[in-house]
Formats: C-alpha cells, structure tokens, sequence
C-alpha cells in the first residue's frame, strides 16, 4: 500500500491567538490520563487547538488525518503505525505482520494489544503525543470500538493520545472518562470567551467593541470569528452597510422617477399650437 505521506505530517497551520485555559486542559489530561477526545463542528477549533498544544507539549508528535477510505482496518492500522515509525524508525513490525497475515476486523483487539507492546519498547525518556484527525470519519466501523477500547487503557504512561472529530466517538469510548483514563473536551468548550475574542480580534488591530458584538454573532466559534475579524466588520455592521445601500438606491430610483414623470408632464403639455405660438 502506498501511504500519502502528507496524511501523517503535522500541519504547518498555526492559531491566529493561543487560548491558555484549553491548553491547561490538554496538559492536566497528558499528564493525568491515558488520552483525549476534542470533539465539535467544523469550525470549532479542534485542530488548531491541538496543533498549539502540539508545538509546547516538548514531546515528539505522531500526526495522522484520516481519510473515508480508512474506514478499512488494513488501511487504517499502516497509517496508524506509519506515524509512530516517522518518530520512532522501525517501529510496528509486528503489528504490520499481523496485518499481512491477514487480520480482520474480529482480531481488532489482539492487533491493539500488539500495538500496545510495541509500544512500550519506545524509549521512555521521549514521550510521544499520537494525535489522530478526523477520527469521525471511521466511527461507523465494526473494529473501532473494540480496537481503541482495548488500545486507549494500556497505552504506556509516556504516551498521550488525542482523538480528534466532529462528533463524540461511540460512546463505549468516550465514556471510559469516567474510569479518568480519558478527558472530553467539547464544542461548548471550544467556544471562545470574551478575552480570547477580544485577543483575536486586537490581532487584527480592531476594538474590543467589534469582538463582543462578533461573539454573540457567533456564538464563540472560532472559524466564524476569525472570518468576522478579518472582514473587519461583524453581521450588524454589514447588514446596516447593506441597509445603507438599498436606501440609495431606492432615493435613486425615487428621484430618476420623479424626473421621468417631470418630463412625461411637459410631453403631454405640448400642442402644435403652442409651439407655433
């Protein structure tokens, strides 16, 4: 199978701002759990939350974006493995021979176990974040459940794993947060606050007046934020604006047909006699 390579290389994308109290968050999780589910809309601020976090966690970072076409377990796992090895060269020999000897989705659980132990043969003074986007995207296949059910408990203590979608995973898994061996941090989360939309908008050189009206706009989005920001006008603004034009044009057209109905006057004034007069 030939990998895209770009699928497991970590975005060179940055956040406009960085939102300390989220990355707080991530780190109270790495450094008390096994992983992490960032759940919410497109536009949210998933990935660029965790492409932040990323660039400060001082841990090599395994980076995968899935694709539909992984719904396939095969397909999935070499990707999987494919972005530890471009931190640790070598690793998962095992785990791709259980694939090529024809793993299935009913081995989902022996292939994490597999995983796992080659896992713990990484060097222990270089923690590894896994960060897996998109996980969404596969949600509806039979082995997800049991593969990362089995994976996410057993991962070693140096190893944090992020779980990114737009949706919750399967609920056997987002609920392991209750054994704290997981953290959900979630859309309402994600929502920017006040001082992060007044920071984000003063990037852009605008006052803080302009964010606050954007953030009820918005309701705390971060892609719809930074659209409003970079506009350099919120929905209110561009709808007085738009307002503003219509009055125009309708005085334009009020005062063209009020000239033509001058003109239509002075026609239907005129006889012969008159002009010959």
């Amino acid at each position: 199978m030939n990998l895209i390579l770009d699928k497991i290389t970590m975005p060179p994308d940055a956040p406009r701002v960085s939102r300390p109290r989220l990355l707080e968050v991530l780190k109270e999780s790495t450094d008390c759990c096994n992983s992490t589910v960032i759940a919410g809309r497109t536009g949210a601020g998933k990935t660029l939350l965790t492409l932040d976090f990323a660039g400060r966690c001082g841990r090599r970072v395994a980076w995968y974006k899935v694709d539909a076409p992984e719904v396939e377990m095969q397909a999935f796992l070499q990707y999987l493995v494919a972005s530890v090895r471009s931190q640790h060269p070598g690793f998962g020999r095992k785990t791709l021979a259980l694939l090529a000897g024809g793993a299935t989705e009913p081995d989902a659980v022996l292939v994490a176990e597999s995983f796992v132990y080659e896992m713990t043969m990484l060097e222990a003074s270089e923690p590894l974040l896994m960060v897996v986007d998109d996980l969404h995207l596969v949600y509806d296949a039979e082995w997800v459940v049991p593969f990362f059910a089995r994976l996410l408990p057993l991962l070693p203590a140096e190893t944090h794993m992020v779980l990114i979608g737009r949706t919750l995973p399967p609920a056997p898994l987002w609920r392991m947060r209750s054994k704290q061996t997981l953290r959900v941090i979630d859309e309402q989360a994600l929502a920017f606050t006040r001082a992060e939309a007044e920071q984000l908008f003063s990037s852009y050189d605008l006052p803080p007046k302009y964010a606050a009206q954007a953030l009820a706009e918005t309701w705390g989005r971060a892609a719809a934020l930074d659209a409003l920001a970079r506009g350099g006008q919120t929905r209110a603004e561009q709808e007085a604006a738009a307002a503003r034009t219509v009055a125009v044009m309708i005085e334009s057209r009020a005062s063209d047909a009020q000239h033509s109905g001058a003109q239509l006057r002075l026609v239907k004034g005129y006889t012969p006699e008159s002009s010959a007069a």
